[in-house]
């Protein structure tokens, strides 16, 4: 580490270079013993229950003791980050090719949001320069780095992974707490807001969400946000194939060549066409089996009793 520069206090803490202190009880209290004692904290209560008062209260201090460790609260709450945040498991060293490497790192980053929802009420104010979150993003640029692109777009992948994981465990975390708090389950929240749905949505005025409702969309168990973190990822994919040629050329313009008794071009210009008309036919096949689940189901739930 560089120590031409000073760092600011918490992150100083949080790479173990920060000064000691000289006064206070030394055995008994700690950086980490702070850390610890809030972190438990906001997990049992929530990130508004946290105070150095309290964390002093929790750990049988006053208050004055924990600010000979930790001087100020955006301090703690950093620590806090950090400590909750942890590592990534080396799992995704296991998992073959970028995107499933991508994959488990996403994961384990929705899992510490589920686990710690408080994290998301931590505002942002830019790059947490900490060890574990310097971890994560070793990882993820470790998971890309084979992929032929400038390190500023391998960046903006990582980052873009880790946007909808931040997104996903936002979501998550709130049906988690909606649940525990309401006493019903998962299923039961999700059938709730359907029934709300249902009462207001009118079909003339909202005849896109009427169709959505009516499909059961909103008690479905497919999950919704995985859908666009893979479509993400294909369009990385696919930038990179546009990038090496390897799949999906754009059709030549042949509009100044003299081809069109060109047999071979013709050949290839009718089976163009009859893929075309193959992947058509094959959509509006897909759109008619949705439509026909989404009647079963819905007969489906009309016979279940109660």
């Amino acid at each position: 580490m560089q120590e031409d520069t000073e760092l600011p206090r918490g992150i100083a803490l949080a790479w173990g270079v920060a000064a000691n202190p000289q006064r206070g009880p030394k055995r008994e209290m700690s950086v980490e013993r702070i850390v610890e004692a809030a972190v438990d904290l906001a997990d049992a209560e929530g990130i508004g229950a946290v105070s150095m008062a309290a964390v002093a209260k929790k750990l049988g201090f006053t208050p004055m003791s924990l600010y000979r460790y930790v001087t100020a609260k955006d301090d703690l709450l950093l620590l806090m980050q950090e400590e909750a945040t942890g590592v990534p498991s080396l799992a995704y060293r296991d998992a073959e090719g970028w995107r499933a490497k991508i994959g488990v790192l996403f994961r384990e980053q929705v899992d510490i949001y589920l686990r710690h929802p408080w994290i998301l009420s931590l505002p942002i104010s830019g790059s947490p320069v900490t060890p574990n979150s310097s971890h994560w993003l070793e990882a993820g640029l470790e998971a890309v780095h084979d992929l032929p692109l400038d390190l500023e777009e391998r960046l903006s992948v990582v980052l873009a992974v880790t946007g909808a994981a931040r997104w996903q465990g936002m979501v998550y975390a709130g049906y988690d707490g909606a649940a525990r708090e309401s006493g019903r389950s998962h299923d039961e929240v999700a059938r709730a807001e359907h029934d709300l749905y249902d009462r207001v949505i009118d079909a003339d005025e909202y005849p896109r969400l009427r169709e959505l409702i009516d499909s059961g969309a909103f008690v479905s168990d497919t999950d919704p946000l995985r859908f666009g973190l893979e479509r993400t990822l294909d369009g990385i994919e696919a930038h990179l194939e546009g990038r090496t040629g390897a799949a999906h050329p754009p059709l030549p313009d042949d509009s100044d060549l003299d081809v069109a008794d060109d047999k071979k071009y013709r050949a290839a210009v009718r089976a163009t066409t009859a893929a075309e008309k193959d992947v058509r036919a094959a959509e509006k096949a897909l759109r008619q089996a949705r439509r026909a689940q989404a009647q079963a189901l819905r007969e489906a739930r009309e016979r279940r009793p109660g």
